[in-house]
């Protein structure tokens, strides 16, 4: 067998403005360049306790168990959904977008009883539907629902649904990926009793981590289970023993370096400050989507519920939108994202998350719009677009 030749790693630099991953402070990097330290040291324990207290503050919550489940958003959606549902059980579940459709596959795989709201794409849902279920369907263990659809760009509210979830006896359960760091997120104002999400998105840090915090109630349902949990991995009571401070029981080695860089970029998100943090991301998405107007561009998700941090818009007639793009990454090296589902071919998604979320990139990303658009014969007037940014920044 040959021996492959691999040369130094080298990759290009890239402008991240697409679904996530987004830009990455270079303290974050510098912090995963840091010496490791075993899993189990008393001084990796001491962080491990600061990144809970962070995280914490970032969630708006005083949850005990509120921790960094290793592995992607995808792994803390799982770790929430396995650990609240048996077979059996009866899980409402909003369906609008991608993500939505997830959780739903999870809630199967539990073997439990799926209720699913379909919400047209780019739509938020009316609570009335969510309580129509709840008083429809009786016992009903689970509601979920994506907080911040990434594939369609809508902003669902969630204010209220806790206390409508729990006066019906069930538990709220929100998926906070795009939004947690870029947006409000509120745990225990809006009562939500699983909330996860991932790293590499408004806190820009690598992916590798899932956010999760369970609230009383949440834990008290994990610890009346009749049958084990579907995954050990994630099994939420026997990763606590590894997060408890005072317990701090083997289950998995964490991965260090990654522990390291999310102590860094909530470092950087507590620096600014939340309401400063969100102020930067609705001005700069603010900014985008009157340049994107300026050309013709129009926004998919519902009107007074869009997201800042993910900026979904409809790709004019006869635009080719794939050949855009792909001229984007090659002479530009900015990536943005196409459409997902029902969406594909149709939309951009254009992520102003974090890092990412500064001026200077959203007028490069215009520029280089205008140059694709103008490659293909379908750019009106050059310079719109940046003159309708820069508009709007005079204005905020």
């Amino acid at each position: 067998m040959s021996t492959p030749v691999v040369s130094e790693l080298a990759p290009p630099l890239r402008l991240l403005l697409g679904p996530g991953p987004s830009m990455v402070h270079p303290r974050v990097l510098r912090a995963m360049s840091t010496p490791l330290l075993g899993h189990l040291d008393p001084k990796f324990l001491e962080i491990m306790n600061e990144v809970q207290a962070q995280l914490r503050a970032v969630f708006r919550t005083e949850n005990p168990f509120t921790i960094a489940v290793s592995g992607t958003g995808s792994a803390g959606m799982e770790a929430a959904l396995v650990n609240l549902l048996e077979p059996g059980d009866t899980a409402v579940v909003v369906v609008a977008g991608v993500f939505g459709g997830r959780m739903a596959d999870i809630v199967g795989r539990c073997g439990a009883r799926l209720v699913k709201i379909d919400v047209p794409w780019g739509e938020v849902c009316d609570p009335a539907r969510i309580e129509e279920a709840l008083k429809r369907e009786g016992k009903v263990k689970v509601v979920a629902l994506v907080h911040a659809e990434t594939s369609t760009g809508a902003h669902q509210p969630l204010e209220g649904l806790g206390a409508l979830c729990h006066a019906h006896g069930a538990l709220l359960v929100a998926d906070t990926v795009t939004s947690l760091g870029g947006v409000p997120v509120e745990v225990d104002a809006w009562g939500v009793d699983a909330c996860y999400s991932g790293t590499q998105k408004c806190l820009s840090c690598p992916p590798g981590l899932a956010p999760l915090t369970l609230s009383p109630r949440a834990l008290e349902a994990v610890k009346a289970r009749k049958t084990k949990v579907q995954s050990w991995y994630l099994d939420a009571g026997m990763v606590a023993d590894y997060w408890a401070e005072g317990k701090r029981v083997y289950h998995h080695t964490a991965p260090i370096s990654m522990v390291y860089a999310l102590r860094e970029s909530l470092r950087l998100v507590l620096e600014e400050g939340l309401e400063a943090r969100f102020a930067r991301h609705r001005r700069h998405s603010a900014a985008l989507m009157a340049g994107v107007a300026a050309l013709g561009f129009e926004p998919q998700a519902q009107e007074g519920h869009r997201l800042p941090s993910l900026n979904c818009i409809k790709v004019p007639a006869g635009v080719d939108e794939a050949a855009a793009r792909k001229g984007l990454l090659a002479d530009h090296s900015i990536e943005i994202g196409g459409g997902l589902g029902p969406l594909a071919g149709k939309v951009w998604r254009i992520g102003l998350m974090g890092e990412s979320a500064r001026q200077e990139n959203v007028l490069a990303v215009l520029a280089a719009i205008e140059q694709a658009l103008a490659k293909q014969g379908k750019l009106a007037r050059a310079g719109a677009s940046l003159a309708a940014a820069l508009e709007s920044y005079a204005r905020s």
